[in-house]
């Protein structure tokens, strides 16, 4: 099958475990090409605590440096995806892709570039309620993507990562409905 299309998924701040490789899959099986670099050269973690202190140990200057070069292998045109704090990291490198076609993210949202980029295709999947932030923090968020086109899903009493089933946030039907509409999004994208 010819590949439709190239994803750079970076994954969240439990490290690269077997969520990420499943999402990765199910893109695989639909002709895409999926980078999935790992950030955090090995180590993994349980809880987001224990993610949270492996980042801190890692450093956020060696995680970016070690996302940018994952980038370099990429494609131009490379989707870029992000699940939590993975998310977030599209935020700091989307800047420097002006050939992306589309963002994905998961668990979590981006920074805006400044401004944000006229017509650029974001997807973002998030719970509702998401313990790490509030509502508000949602509603700012999505009224500053000014001229972005960006569908914002929300996943109602699912946990924060809801589409990882090694985690207590599981929520089978809410991560079934959220890789049905990210590899529409990312397959229908230009």
């Amino acid at each position: 099958m010819p590949v439709k299309r190239s994803v750079v998924l970076f994954h969240s701040i439990l490290g690269l475990r077997r969520a990420e490789r499943e999402i990765a899959d199910a893109f695989e099986r639909e002709g895409a090409s999926v980078f999935l670099p790992d950030l955090f050269a090995g180590r993994v973690a349980k809880t987001y605590e224990d993610g949270f202190r492996a980042k801190d140990e890692i450093g956020d200057a060696l995680i970016l440096e070690r996302a940018e070069r994952a980038l370099e292998d990429a494609p131009a045109d490379a989707v870029l995806a992000g699940i939590s704090f993975g998310a977030f990291l599209v935020g700091r490198v989307w800047k420097n892709r002006p050939h992306m076609p589309g963002a994905l993210l998961i668990s979590g949202v981006a920074p805006w570039m400044k401004p944000p980029r006229c017509g650029l295709p974001v997807s973002a999947h998030i719970a509702r309620p998401d313990p790490f932030d509030d509502e508000s923090f949602f509603t700012q968020w999505a009224a500053a993507a000014e001229n972005a086109a960006l569908q914002l899903h929300r996943y109602d009493n699912a946990g924060h990562y809801f589409l990882d089933r090694d985690l207590p946030d599981y929520d089978a039907a809410a991560a079934a409905l959220c890789m049905k509409r990210s590899v529409e999004f990312v397959l229908g994208l230009p």
